[in-house]
């Protein structure tokens, strides 16, 4: 008995049917594969460049067999601000030290590192509003104030460390004469800080520009609202730099 033309028709039409729905499933699956891949792939690749940055972000090891000089800029206010709390000066074992004085006596005796205050001609004022604003003009004028104290035998040192406070988010004026008065050449320079919120800014920036021939190392930025925690901060960033070990 022969097959009617409609019910050849519809089997036909039946099969295709499911010719398309097996061609659309494979095709998801491939799509789907492919897509899982190429996100395990980026996921991969994405974790492996967090790592690689962090890893950037760390201070190398410097040569710490060297000897090592400490030098620090600072100019406490002496307006009656809180030496306890968001302060440039702070008390410690019974003195009173300007914070960026603070964090380099630290560091000088974690290090053994000779330390080295720079100082300038004319003093700065103590009050907060009237040094904001003497440092400012000084920025301004791009002034090189004359210094009254001077490293002597800068040839025995190998690790230098440079500390300030961020000033109008740069450098304080006496130390771009500190820089200008000084060729670090072959030098390890370490620069660290002290802020009410801007860390380093641009200063380590402008630092390795001064200092083409030095080799740089990634510098310390301590809030003065935590310096009576900055012991431990600077003791786990020495140490990764192989100090203390």
């Amino acid at each position: 008995m022969g097959v009617h033309p409609t019910a050849f028709l519809n089997a036909r039409l039946n099969m295709n049917k499911a010719s398309l729905f097996l061609s659309v499933a494979v095709s998801l699956a491939v799509v789907f594969t492919v897509y899982a891949y190429a996100s395990r792939t980026c996921t991969a690749e994405s974790v492996t460049n967090d790592r690689i940055s962090a890893e950037a972000a760390q201070p190398a090891a410097v040569p710490v067999k060297g000897k090592v000089l400490v030098v620090y800029f600072t100019s406490p206010e002496t307006d009656g601000v809180d030496t306890s709390s968001g302060a440039s000066r702070i008390v410690a074992d019974g003195k009173l030290y300007g914070s960026t004085e603070y964090v380099a006596a630290l560091i000088s005796q974690k290090t053994g590192g000779d330390l080295f205050q720079i100082k300038t001609a004319h003093a700065y004022p103590g009050t907060h509003k009237e040094l904001l604003d003497a440092s400012k003009r000084e920025i301004d004028a791009k002034a090189r104030p004359k210094l009254t104290s001077h490293i002597q035998r800068l040839k025995d040192y190998d690790v230098i460390f440079v500390g300030f406070p961020n000033w109008w988010y740069d450098m304080p004026m006496p130390l771009y004469s500190f820089f200008d008065a000084y060729d670090f050449t072959g030098k390890t320079l370490i620069p660290f800080c002290t802020h009410a919120g801007s860390r380093f800014s641009q200063a380590e920036k402008t630092i390795a520009a001064l200092e083409k021939g030095a080799k740089m190392q990634k510098g310390l930025a301590i809030s003065r609202k935590n310096l009576g925690e900055a012991e431990t901060a600077i003791q786990n960033w020495l140490q990764r730099m192989g100090f203390g070990k």
